[in-house]
Formats: structure tokens, sequence, C-alpha cells
């Protein structure tokens, strides 16, 4: 169900309606992307000084360095981490449109759904994106003491974070909060395995791109395949 949901998810990149949600998806990762690794390297500045050796040698100095070619490469690589708070962001802002788009293709003779006031969808992407940064701050511990797992370890905390979060967002437009609290429950070791898959190609430069509008796509199959069997 999870791969049928997935190639459905990519089968949709021919609408043109979907290609202008993942071409707007793309630009605004990007935009937050540069903006999470600025404030990366801002806090390294504030925290560690003006300068920062990395392993190395490599100094970097934030703004200095944000502005050169050479650090393009090095936001890829951080990107592995910094797309996990990104991706919920952009989940948050285009869930509803790439779910209406799904839904207008693979569901068409379902009802319109009613719309969520501003203030419950900004309280909701507050919510997801403090929890997710507030656990990955606490997961470094761990991969401290297990540095040989801490991929995994980020993978699973990360897929069952950001599953749940996609998963919420989708079900929640049909069948409201407690409803959705409901499913999530009763299919959670699916959706964890659902999350945990969309985590690991977030991990790859340039791919994970791609990674939070596909995710969103995918994730309104799998709601409507779990809501329909009950």
């Amino acid at each position: 169900m999870i791969f049928t949901s997935f190639g459905l998810a990519l089968g949709q990149l021919g609408d043109r309606r979907f290609r202008r949600v993942l071409g707007l998806g793309i630009l605004l990762t990007i935009a937050l992307l540069v903006a999470a690794y600025a404030g990366f390297l801002w806090v390294l500045d504030a925290w560690l000084g003006e300068t920062v050796t990395l392993p190395g040698g490599r100094e970097i100095r934030w703004l200095d360095d944000l502005l050169t070619f050479s650090s393009v490469f090095l936001m890829l690589a951080l990107s592995v981490f910094l797309m996990v708070p990104v991706a919920s962001a952009i989940t948050s802002m285009f869930l509803d449109e790439v779910a209406q788009a799904v839904e207008d293709r693979h569901y068409p003779h379902l009802p319109p759904v009613p719309g969520v006031p501003f203030y419950e969808a900004l309280r909701d992407t507050l919510n997801f994106l403090g929890v997710i940064i507030g656990a990955n701050i606490l997961a470094l511990a761990v991969y401290a003491l297990f540095p040989a797992a801490a991929l995994f370890i980020f993978w699973g905390l990360n897929g069952f974070l950001l599953g749940r979060e996609y998963f919420m967002l989708a079900a929640m437009r049909r069948i409201g909060r407690d409803g959705a609290k409901a499913l999530r429950r009763k299919y959670s070791g699916t959706i964890w395995i659902a999350g945990t898959l969309m985590a690991m190609p977030l991990s790859i430069p340039l791919i994970n791109l791609l990674i939070p509008i596909l995710g969103a796509a995918t994730f309104t199959h799998i709601f409507h395949a779990l809501h329909g069997r009950g």
C-alpha cells in the first residue's frame, strides 16, 4: 500500500496543476533551506565565536561563508539534517493544495472539505515544528552515545514524527482531529514505516527537495487507503 501510494504520487507529475504546486514547493523548500542554513551558521557564530574551525581545518564565518560558492556544498551536506524541519514547514503550507489536487484526480466523488481556520493551521504548524526541532535536539545525546546507529535512529525518530504530522494533516481535512487521532493510533505501525521511508530520501541532498510535496501526496493516498479499511 505504501509503495502503491508513492507510485500514484509519482504518476501525477504529469498533471499541470500538481507540477505547479511541486515547483512552488521546491522553490520555497530551497528558500527555507537557505534560511535554516543561515540560522545554523548564526547560532555557531553566537555560540562558538566569530570563526569556527571544522574538521579538516576549514574555517567558517556565518555571513562571509553564506555568501561564498563553496558554502553551497556545506549547505547540501547539512541539508541531511536541516531538511527535516523544512519538510515539516512545507507540509503545513502546501498539504491542503496537494491533497486537493490528488483528490480531484483520484477521488472525484468526495465532497468539498471545509476550510481550516488560519489560527488553527498556524497552531498546528508551530506545534509540529516545535516537536520535531525539540526531539532532534534531544536526540543529539543519543547519537553521541550510539554513533554507529545514529543514522538509523535519525531515520526512525524522524520517520515517526514526520509520518505522524503528514498523516494527521491529511486525515484532519476529512475526518477532523479526533477521527484522525483514532485512525493514526489504529495504524500507527504503517504510518511509522511510511514516515521512515520518507525520512530516508530526505537524507539525500538534492533529491530531498522533491520529498516534502511528494510525501504530502503519498500520505493523502495512504489516508484514503486506511480510512477505506475502517
